[in-house]
C-alpha cells in the first residue's frame, strides 16, 4: 500500500484518469480501515494541488476517513463542497453517528432527509440494534418500505447479538413466509441462534434449508455448523462438516481446535493446532487456556511466551488463563513480570485479570500484594470478593477472610462455600456449622459442594448426629445422587462408625469415582473390615473402568497391615508399579515397614528400609519403633531412635514411643535421659484433646485445660464422680 502510495503521486492523472481515480480511492478506503489518518490526510492535499479532491467518488471516501477518524473541521469542510441534497453523504453521516452510538443525532439526520434507500434504513436498524434498543429498531423495520434480504438480516442478527435467540428465529421464519430468500450473514446468524438455544430439531430443519438453497459449502455457514454441532454434542458431525469443505480461514481451524478441546483431546487439538495454516488470538487463546485447565500449566506458559514471541496480543481471557497457570504453579516472579506488561497495556483494572492477579499473589503466600490488587478494582464483582476471601483462606489468615465477607455487598453461594472452605481447611469445625447455619438463614440455598464440605466437618469430628440431619437435607433437596455428595456421606458414616450407613450410601450411588471407592475401602479398612476392604477392592478392579489410585492402594495396605495379612500386603505392593504403574510414595512404604512392625517381622522392616529408593522419613522410622514397643526389641528401637534423633524433626512421636520402650523395659534412667533430650531440644508433646456435642455446639477439652466457660463446675463433677468411686 504504501508502495502504492508512492508511485500514485508523480503519476499524471491526465493520462489515465479512470485508473487514477480508482487507485486513490482504493488508497483512501485502506487507510480509512486502518486508522492511517496522516496519510489519508496526505493524499488528501496532493488531490487538493491537483484539483481531484471533488471528484465524487473521491471526496466522498475523504468524507468517510474523517468522519471515522472524528475529524470535525475537516468534515465540516467537506459537507460544504457537496452542493444540496446528497442521498450517500447523509448515508455516511447516519452510519458515522450509529458506529459513534450517537443515535439521537442519526435519527435526526434520518428525519430530515427528503428521500431515503435502503441502506438507509439498515443503517438505522441495525444502529438501534446494536445499542440494544430493540423496540426502537423494530419500529424503523416495521415501517421499512424496502424489506430485503439485508434489513431482514440486520434486524434478526441483532436479536441474535441481544442474546433474543427464540425472536430471531420467530423473524426467520417470518421472512421465510414472506418469499425473501436468506443470504450467507442471514443462515450464520440463525445457526448462532441455533447453537445459542440447543435445540438440536431445528437445527436439523435450518440444515436442510441450507442444502436447499446451496449454502453448505459456504465458508461462514460451514463455520457455524460446526459449532452448532459442537455445542449438540455431535462430534462427529463437527468433523465431518470440516473434512468436507473446499475452503478454510482461521475461524475453521479455530472451530475444529474447539472440537478436540471440547473432547479433551489435547494432543489431537495440539496436533490441529500445528497444522493450522494461519493462527490468531483466539486459538492461541483456546490452547492456552484448555492446558491450564487440564492441570498442564507449565505447557500454558510456554506456549504463552510462544505466542508473544511471534507477535500476537494476548486478549483478557488468555492473560486470566495464563496468571492461572503460574499462581498454579506459584512462579512469582514470572506473574509479576507479566502483571508490569498488563499494567502498561491498561487492563489491569478488569476484574477477571484482577481475580487471577489476586489467585496468584495469593498462592504465593503474598496477600499483602493480593490485597492491593484487590483494593485497586473501582468495579468489584462477586468473583473477586470469592478471590480475596480464598486467598486469606489459603494462607491461614481466617479472621480477614471473614472480614471481607462481611464487607461484601452481595453473596453468592460461592462465597458462602469459600469461607465455609477456609474454616475447614483451618480446623475451625465449630465455625463450619455456625456458618451454614446463617447461610439457611439467609434464604441461600445450600448446593452439593456446600453439602461434601460440610459433611467433612462432620466426619472430622465425627458427629453422627449432624451428619444425619445433613443427609436429611439432602434428601429433600434432591442431591443424594451426586458422587460428590454420595462420596462425602459413605465417608461421613464411615469415620462416624455406622459403616452400615455408608455401605448403604455407597451401593445407591449410581455413579462412583476414584475418591469414592478409595472412601469405601478406607472406611471398611479403618472400622476393622479388612477382609471386606480387600473383597471391594477386587470388586473394584472387575467391575470398574476406574484404575486404582495412590490413596486406593494405601487403604488397602492399610487394610493388610491391621489384619495382619503381610504377604497380601507385599504382593499389592510389589503389583503397584508393575500392575498399575504407581511409583509409591513415602505413605506405602510407612505402610508397609507398619505391615511388618505389626507383626513382629522387624528385621526384615529394618532391611526393607535399608533398600528403599528414597529417603526414610520420620513417620516411617516412628512406624518402626512402634513396632519395636509392641515386641520389645531394644536394639532395633535404639537404632531406629538414633535416626529419629539424626535427622533432629521438632515432631514428639518418636521420642514418646522410645521412652514408653525403655519405661516397659524398666530402664528408667533412659526414660529420664529421653525426656532431657526432648526438653533439651524445645519438642513438646501435643496436648490430647476431646470433645463433645451439646445442643448443636461442640465443647472441646485439653490435658489440665481450664479453659472452658463451665471448668469450675466440670471439675466439681469430676471430684465428686471420684470420691465416690473411692467410696466403693
Amino acid at each position: 500500500m504504501k508502495r502504492a502510495f508512492t508511485t500514485l503521486i508523480p503519476t499524471n492523472p491526465r493520462k489515465n484518469f479512470n485508473a487514477y481515480i480508482e487507485t486513490s480511492v482504493s488508497l483512501l478506503r485502506n487507510f480509512s480501515k486502518q486508522g492511517l489518518i496522516s496519510r489519508g490526510s496526505a493524499l488528501h492535499g496532493h488531490l487538493i494541488k491537483i484539483g481531484m479532491s471533488s471528484e465524487r467518488y473521491i471526496a466522498i471516501k475523504l468524507l468517510i476517513l474523517y468522519l471515522n477518524s472524528r475529524k470535525s473541521s475537516e468534515v465540516e469542510q467537506l459537507l460544504k463542497e457537496f452542493n444540496g441534497f446528497n442521498l450517500v453523504v447523509h448515508n455516511c453521516l447516519i452510519s458515522a453517528n450509529v458506529d459513534q452510538g450517537n443515535l439521537d443525532e442519526a435519527r435526526r439526520l434520518f428525519d430530515e432527509m427528503p428521500e431515503r434507500n435502503e441502506v438507509s434504513w439498515t443503517a438505522l436498524i441495525s444502529g438501534f440494534m446494536r445499542c440494544g434498543r430493540m423496540k426502537e429498531s423494530m419500529w424503523y423495520f416495521e415501517r421499512n418500505p424496502f424489506h430485503n434480504v439485508v434489513s431482514w438480516t440486520a434486524a434478526i442478527s441483532g436479536f441474535v447479538q441481544n442474546g433474543l435467540n427464540f425472536e430471531a428465529m420467530k423473524l426467520f421464519r417470518k421472512m421465510i413466509e414472506s418469499r425473501v430468500m436468506p443470504n450467507d450473514v442471514t443462515f450464520t446468524s440463525v445457526v448462532r441462534a441455533i447453537s445459542n438455544l440447543s435445540d438440536f430439531g431445528l437445527g436439523m430443519t435450518v440444515l436442510g434449508l441450507i442444502v436447499k438453497v446451496g449454502f453448505e459449502h459456504n465458508l461462514s455457514v460451514s463455520n457455524s455448523l460446526i459449532t452448532l454441532n459442537l455445542r449438540l454434542g455431535e462430534i462427529d458431525s463437527a468433523r465431518r462438516i470440516f473434512d468436507r469443505m473446499e475452503d478454510r480461514d482461521v475461524v475453521s481451524w479455530t472451530a475444529i481446535l474447539d472440537v478436540y478441546v471440547e473432547m479433551g483431546d489435547l494432543k489431537g487439538a495440539r496436533w490441529i493446532f500445528e497444522e493450522m495454516p494461519e493462527r490468531n488470538e483466539v486459538s492461541w487463546s483456546a490452547m492456552i487456556s484448555r492446558y491450564g485447565q487440564s492441570g498442564n500449566a507449565e505447557e500454558a506458559v510456554k506456549l504463552f511466551r510462544l505466542m508473544v514471541q511471534y507477535g500476537y496480543a494476548p486478549n483478557i481471557s488468555c492473560l486470566s488463563s495464563v496468571i492461572s497457570s503460574l499462581a498454579n504453579l506459584k512462579a512469582l516472579q514470572a506473574g509479576m513480570n507479566i502483571h508490569g506488561h498488563v499494567s502498561k497495556i491498561g487492563v489491569e483494572k478488569d476484574v477477571f485479570i484482577s481475580s487471577s492477579f489476586i489467585d496468584l499473589y495469593s498462592r504465593c503466600g503474598k496477600t499483602e500484594d493480593a490485597r492491593i490488587v484487590f483494593d485497586l478494582i473501582l468495579e468489584k464483582n462477586v468473583v473477586c470478593w470469592n478471590s480475596m476471601i480464598s486467598g486469606y483462606s489459603l494462607n491461614g489468615q481466617i479472621e480477614k477472610a471473614k472480614e471481607v465477607f462481611d464487607r461484601m455487598p452481595k453473596r453468592t453461594d460461592v462465597s458462602w462455600n469459600t469461607l465455609i472452605s477456609g474454616y475447614l481447611e483451618n480446623e475451625q469445625c465449630d465455625k463450619v456449622f455456625e456458618l451454614f447455619n446463617q447461610m439457611l438463614l439467609s434464604g441461600e440455598t445450600p448446593n452439593k459442594s456446600t453439602f461434601s464440605s460440610i459433611l467433612c466437618a462432620c466426619a472430622s469430628i465425627t458427629s453422627l448426629e449432624k451428619g444425619k440431619n445433613l443427609h436429611g437435607k439432602i434428601l429433600k433437596l434432591g442431591l443424594p445422587n451426586d458422587v460428590f455428595v454420595g462420596t462425602a456421606l459413605t465417608d461421613m458414616y464411615a469415620k462416624s462408625g455406622d459403616i452400615e450407613s455408608s455401605k448403604q450410601v455407597f451401593n445407591r450411588m449410581p455413579e462412583k469415582n476414584e475418591i469414592s471407592w478409595t472412601a469405601m475401602i478406607q472406611g471398611l479398612a479403618e472400622n476393622g473390615m479388612a477382609e471386606e476392604s480387600l473383597i471391594l477392592f477386587e470388586e473394584m478392579g472387575r467391575t470398574s473402568s476406574l484404575m486404582p489410585n495412590e490413596l486406593i492402594l494405601l487403604a488397602v495396605l492399610f487394610a493388610c497391615s491391621h489384619r495382619g495379612l503381610v504377604d497380601k500386603g507385599l504382593s499389592y505392593f510389589k503389583s503397584m508399579e508393575k500392575v498399575y504403574g504407581i511409583k509409591p510414595n513415602s505413605r506405602h512404604y510407612t505402610c508397609l515397614v507398619d505391615m511388618l512392625s505389626r507383626s513382629g517381622r522387624l528385621s526384615e522392616a529394618e532391611q526393607f528400609i535399608a533398600s528403599m529408593p528414597c529417603k526414610p522419613d520420620s513417620p516411617l522410622w516412628a512406624a518402626l519403633l512402634s513396632g519395636c514397643s509392641t515386641t520389645m526389641d531394644e536394639k532395633i528401637a535404639e537404632r531406629t531412635a538414633q535416626k529419629l534423633w539424626e535427622m533432629a524433626e521438632e515432631k514428639s512421636g518418636g521420642y514418646i514411643l522410645l521412652s514408653n520402650i525403655y519405661a516397659s523395659a524398666g530402664r528408667w534412667d533412659d526414660v529420664l535421659n529421653t525426656r532431657k533430650l526432648m526438653k533439651k531440644k524445645g519438642v513438646k508433646k501435643s496436648s490430647g484433646c476431646s470433645w463433645v456435642e451439646v445442643r448443636n455446639q461442640i465443647h472441646h477439652f485439653y490435658s489440665h485445660d481450664g479453659n472452658h466457660c463451665e471448668s469450675a463446675e466440670i471439675y466439681g463433677i469430676l471430684e465428686l464422680v471420684k470420691s465416690e468411686m473411692l467410696a466403693i
